[in-house]
């Protein structure tokens, strides 16, 4: 698919790896859209940029998605790329008496269902498109899952398994199914994540990720080097020990 020339929306846009993905993609001479819930966070990701622009949506909510949708499209006609980028993470605390449901289920409704429900009131513009391409964001996660945030791993194993099933749903048309499947990274998606040092600085990670889209050939799978380490856990036959180094390692 051609790196320039594109019209690209990108979910969760006005922080972290969405903005820097976003400002990346325009520096390559691509129109972007981001989208976000705060509308100060999105103004400071476009700011000074010609051909990007900012759209507030809460994937969180369904009647939010049919809205901003439709409007999208009336705006930018010529979409032809998505990345579900917006999600959320936290700790659950499963030895509650009682458990508390609300993370699980807010985790699942905007991790899950959000990049469902955009995908599906986006699809047959997408399809109708020369060339379109959908990129989930996952998570190393999808592969080991960090106790501590189960809803979380599980969202992003979830996401991995959907895209699968949606690539090979879609063999048959102009529409590119791409994995986005990050390590942990300095960024502000947990309290603390932003200075963790041993997470993956998010200038490294954009550095490495932006070179599998600057080619044509973009794999299905896009995973940096340190991602890797948990992507090839089980088929390496080192799972149930990389779980436990990741669970006992985590600062929390």
């Amino acid at each position: 698919m051609k790196i320039s020339g594109n019209t690209i929306l990108m979910t969760g846009g006005g922080s972290g790896i969405g903005r820097e993905l976003a400002r990346e993609f325009h520096a390559m001479g691509n129109t972007v859209i981001v989208a976000g819930r705060t509308a100060a966070s999105l103004e400071e990701t476009i700011a000074g940029r010609d051909g990007m622009h900012a759209r507030t949506l809460d994937v969180g909510n369904a009647g939010d998605i049919t809205r901003f949708a439709r409007e999208l499209l009336a705006d930018f006609p010529a979409l032809n790329v998505l990345f579900n980028n917006a999600g959320i993470m936290a700790k659950e605390d499963w030895l509650a008496d009682p458990v508390d449901l609300a993370i699980a289920e807010a985790t699942v409704t905007t991790n899950i269902l959000g990049p469902m429900r955009l995908t599906a009131a986006l699809l047959p513009h997408l399809r109708a498109q020369a060339e379109a391409r959908i990129v989930n964001v996952t998570s190393g996660l999808a592969f080991v899952p960090l106790a501590h945030t189960p809803a979380y791993s599980a969202s992003k194993a979830a996401l991995h398994a959907w895209t699968q099933s949606l690539r090979y749903q879609l063999r048959e048309t102009n529409v590119e199914l791409v994995e986005l499947a990050p390590p942990g990274v300095q960024t502000g998606l947990t309290p603390g994540q932003a200075t963790r040092e041993s997470y993956m600085p998010l200038k490294d990670f954009i550095a490495e990720t932006m070179e599998s889209f600057r080619i044509e050939e973009t794999p299905d799978e896009v995973c940096v080097q340190r991602a890797k380490f948990l992507r090839t856990a089980e088929a390496e036959g080192r799972f149930d020990q990389t779980f436990q180094m990741l669970n006992d390692a985590y600062e929390g």
